[in-house]
């Protein structure tokens, strides 16, 4: 069943119950069509294994659990495989150091619109349940910690107080917690029409977006300061970019500034929607620099900072033959379907959500090889202690 058909992104209710990444398996899901994360992912892990070295160890193993936490989960292998990572590490690190591990909790964290069905259908069994653990460490081919679900947006509380080791999010604090509401008011000089994403846009619209992103950074970095541990460590990325100017948004604008944007202008003047459908849509992504970012955690004061860096992530097109222009298309397609289809539907319908997609395709089949070229995906890497 399709949700209301108004503008969902401007109430901030709206947006946190509707966003997700595609749920299930089926070919423009997140499982399936995030490769290209994994594969900047597994680029990051020296500087995610820096940020655990940082990581206080507690001697009384027995009383406390190690607990993690990976804030936009979403639904793929990509979050399993990264908490075994940090967990391994921290086993090592207990090892060597000639203390007994403790038992580890690992907390999958999204908003409750996330498929987390199919997340925990991925997930190992435990070791030897009911087992000793030592016993669950040694085991193969199981995964040697307890999960759970945590449903609820990053930008507010979701633990209790002084009670997490590690915070791992990925690829998810570019999603703002709302489309700014001078983007979507008509009489405002932030006022975004013609488009659906700030890449190109006029400098205001530009400036409501960077706003909107460090009031909710801030908000996340509060929350985060109140319930990681005293010895803590955070190790976040997001989409960044390289120039100083917000609207350009690099990577992220050659996603869904060039042809996603002009398949919208393509229902338009096909009369398939009126211009005001268009405009009440916009992503409500940012890309910040690094500038951008270090303000924040400099205003808050909560963390050190041992890394802050831009990252070259490299292309989110995964394709098997780049001479196949058709597939370059349809990878794009699906990549964009992947993270942004659940709002698309929700405010055009499923049918002229078919319609959109089938457009980005076409377009982006046209312009395989620049796309090969030039989309390329800059991250902004962030190791934090808390202080």
């Amino acid at each position: 069943m399709v949700p209301s058909r108004d503008n969902v992104v401007v109430s901030n209710l709206k947006l946190e119950k509707l966003l997700s990444m595609k749920g299930g398996k089926g070919e423009s899901s997140y499982a399936n069509n995030s490769q290209a994360q994994a594969i900047h992912a597994r680029s990051m892990l020296h500087l995610l294994e820096e940020t655990l070295d940082k990581v206080q160890l507690n001697s009384w193993t027995h009383e406390v659990p190690f607990q993690v936490v990976d804030l936009g989960c979403s639904s793929g292998n990509n979050t399993i495989y990264i908490v075994d990572v940090i967990i391994k590490h921290m086993i090592k690190r207990y090892e060597s150091s000639g203390l007994d591990p403790p038992e580890f909790s690992a907390f999958f964290s999204d908003l409750s619109s996330n498929d987390f069905n199919t997340l925990f259908q991925g997930l190992p069994p435990l070791a030897n349940y009911g087992g000793s653990m030592e016993e669950c460490l040694a085991a193969s081919g199981h995964r040697n910690y307890f999960a759970a679900g945590v449903p609820g947006s990053f930008y507010r509380r979701l633990f209790p107080s002084r009670s997490i080791d590690v915070f791992h999010s990925a690829f998810s604090l570019h999603w703002l917690s709302q489309v700014p509401e001078s983007v979507i008011e008509k009489r405002s000089s932030a006022y975004n029409k013609g488009k659906v994403f700030i890449h190109g846009a006029t400098e205001s619209t530009a400036s409501a977006y960077k706003t909107q992103f460090q009031c909710d950074l801030a908000a996340f970095l509060r929350a985060r300061s109140q319930e990681i541990k005293r010895g803590g460590s955070m190790f976040l990325v997001c989409l960044g970019r390289t120039s100083p100017d917000p609207t350009d948004q690099g990577g992220a604008g050659l996603l869904f500034g060039t042809h996603y944007q002009d398949a919208w202008d393509d229902l338009v003047q096909e009369g398939l929607i009126n211009s005001e459908k268009r405009d009440t849509f916009n992503i409500p992504v940012y890309a910040p620099s690094l500038q951008d970012f270090r303000e924040v955690v400099e205003a808050n004061g909560s963390f050190l900072i041992n890394k802050l860096e831009v990252f070259k992530g490299g292309s989110p097109l995964v394709v098997d033959c780049p001479d196949d222009a058709a597939e370059v298309g349809r990878a794009l397609a699906t990549s964009c379907r992947s993270v942004s289809g659940v709002l698309v539907d929700a405010h055009i319908g499923d049918r002229l959500s078919d319609e959109l997609f089938l457009r980005v395709e076409r377009r982006a089949s046209s312009h395989a090889k620049e796309l090969l070229e030039k989309l390329q995906f800059f991250h902004i890497v962030a190791s934090l202690s808390f202080a």
